[in-house]
């Protein structure tokens, strides 16, 4: 089994500052943006919304079999951040500090230009385990505080991250086509509109330039 290269065994409260651990951090900004994202979702009604709708959202159908890339994409955040975190501290650092920046902007834009969606079915059109899945997620998840969409922000962060590892060209073939499925599945599930994905690329593509703009400007030197 592949060695950590950091040791958490020896952490401790005296030594977290040290600089072995400070990345642990990062880790803080899940608080602040779980607490903001109760603020917005639960005191900032519906009537105060604008309501985010594309010509797109009506071309693309509901399918509930596309719940299966939306939710795998808990396992895409928690799996990726976990490895990181374990086994390469500076990509870890790269996509904690590109997700802050992510939950910021959203989180602003929430409360500035508090957004919602009406694009879920009334009725869903199958009865199946993935229909089911669906109406648990809608039922936990209001459909304001959606433009631009963190679901798909976070993603990219994540595959800005892998692409720049040192890793096997297949390892970002199989992210980069996974990321790809998570991104169209929330329009397919109608828990995004078309505006609110090409909302978050823009901000992810700010992002990129801000955060990394020095290393494309080395590699452009170097070319």
């Amino acid at each position: 089994m592949k060695k950590p290269v950091v040791d958490y065994s020896k952490l401790r409260f005296s030594n977290i500052t040290s600089k072995e651990y400070r990345h642990l951090f990062l880790i803080l900004g899940w608080v602040g943006y779980l607490i903001m994202y109760i603020v917005t979702e639960r005191f900032i009604p519906i009537e105060k919304c604008h309501e985010v709708h594309s010509i797109v959202d009506d071309i693309i159908p509901f399918n509930e079999y596309f719940i299966l890339a939306y939710t795998s994409w808990y396992l895409l955040v928690a799996g990726s951040l976990l490895y990181f975190l374990l086994y390469d501290v500076e990509s870890f650092v790269r996509a904690q500090k590109f997700i802050i920046l992510t939950q910021v902007i959203g989180v602003i834009t929430y409360i500035v230009w508090p957004s919602v969606q009406f694009l879920r079915p009334e009725v869903l059109p199958n009865n199946n385990f993935c229909s089911q899945i669906v109406g648990m997620i809608y039922s936990v998840d209001t459909p304001t505080g959606v433009c631009p969409s963190l679901h798909v922000g976070y993603s990219l962060a994540l595959l800005s991250a892998w692409l720049k590892k040192d890793t096997k060209k297949i390892w970002k073939v199989i992210v980069s086509i996974w990321i790809l499925l998570i991104c169209l599945s929330v329009m397919f599930v109608k828990q995004h509109s078309f505006t609110d994905v090409w909302a978050a690329a823009v901000m992810c593509a700010l992002i990129e330039i801000v955060l990394f703009r020095k290393r494309y400007f080395q590699k452009g030197l170097n070319a």
